[in-house]
């Protein structure tokens, strides 16, 4: 399985590369309710500069956009370094979707560090209220509206990859 015993981030879309309220339309796809001066995927060059000096750093995308795209799909969506390092997603086709809908996104993430083994991993997501206490040390809580570009979750999430790499 890819990301095997390597470094991963488990990243989320929604609350974390843009605006948390998406929503999706049949005629023209997903489109943010979050006001003005939100776009979709605004942070991604964000992330794409947070993670420049790790080159070693792989991602499985933890988004519930995986479920109507499907990874490959999803992961185009990104800039194409960002893109070049998505190694997978927690839910694929083996699994069933109604299962993985209702089991909460700390345990979705936990079941594919499982089977995926990574090295060390930390997770970008704006719900960290589901996530096993065991395991908080491992998420960075995006915000919901400004997602990775708000000062305190940058610093933290900043702070979590340097410890990660050390």
């Amino acid at each position: 399985m890819r990301g095997t015993g390597d470094l991963v981030l488990y990243l989320d879309f929604d609350g974390v590369l843009h605006h948390e309220n998406c929503l999706w339309h049949p005629k023209i796809g997903p489109y943010l309710c979050g006001g003005p001066g939100y776009t979709l995927l605004q942070h991604a060059e964000l992330l794409e500069q947070q993670l420049e000096p790790y080159p070693q750093m792989q991602i499985v995308l933890s988004t519930f956009w995986v479920l109507r795209y499907g990874c490959a799909d999803t992961a185009k969506r990104l800039p194409p370094a960002l893109q070049a390092r998505v190694v997978g997603a927690t839910f694929h086709s083996g699994m069933p979707r109604a299962e993985f809908v209702d089991t909460p996104r700390g345990l979705q993430v936990w079941q594919d560090v499982v089977r995926r083994k990574p090295r060390a991993w930390l997770a970008l997501d704006d719900n960290a209220e589901d996530w096993p206490a065991e395991h908080a040390a491992h998420v960075v809580r995006a915000h919901k509206h400004a997602g990775l570009s708000d000062p305190v979750v940058l610093v933290e999430f900043k702070l979590k990859l340097q410890e990660m790499f050390r």
